[in-house]
């Protein structure tokens, strides 16, 4: 199955779409050397530029405080899968940006994180109708090497769509092999 997206039915239709991000690696830069929770406000604030999968998904982060991020995002056609909704794989994204900025948000400069586990629930379909989502994610737990944190994906009328979980190794500084 081509992934172009683009083709004459496509494009006789409107239905064409181009994605431009700015270098990852001034957010990256940035990440570095300010703490985790300086770092998402930046971001919120579009003083740093969004990870190109915020732009490529179109979703955006409208709240953070340390432990909590919440992002969200209106489902589109191009996050659709063959059987006519959004893709689950779109949803866990949200929620795994959601969990884990929330972690980051907690975690002082030259620390980052990565993520080891996620499982995600989806208990409804999810389509343009649906209308704009809200995701929250929240820490559980932060330790010194590992975190936990939870996720819940509401639709506009507050019903719940999805919930995950997660656990997070958290990073020193690139080159410091004690973290």
């Amino acid at each position: 199955m081509a992934a172009t997206g683009t083709g004459s039915a496509a494009e006789a239709d409107g239905r064409r779409r181009t994605v431009t991000w700015a270098d990852p690696l001034i957010g990256a830069r940035a990440a570095a050397s300010t703490s985790g929770l300086e770092y998402m406000q930046a971001l919120q604030k579009d003083d740093v530029p969004p990870p190109p999968i915020a732009v490529l998904l179109d979703m955006s982060l409208i709240e953070v405080q340390p432990g909590r991020a919440v992002f969200e995002l209106e489902p589109a056609e191009f996050h659709y899968n063959p059987i006519g909704m959004v893709h689950g794989g779109v949803l866990t994204t949200l929620l795994d940006s959601a969990m884990g900025c929330a972690v980051h948000a907690m975690l002082p400069a030259g620390t980052g994180y990565t993520t080891l586990e996620l499982k995600t629930n989806f208990l409804r379909r999810v389509t343009t109708e649906t209308g704009r989502l809200r995701c929250e994610g929240t820490v559980i737990h932060l330790g010194r090497t590992i975190a936990t944190a939870e996720g819940r994906v509401m639709d506009q009328s507050g019903r719940l769509v999805a919930h995950a979980t997660t656990t997070c190794l958290v990073v020193g500084p690139v080159g410091d092999e004690t973290g």
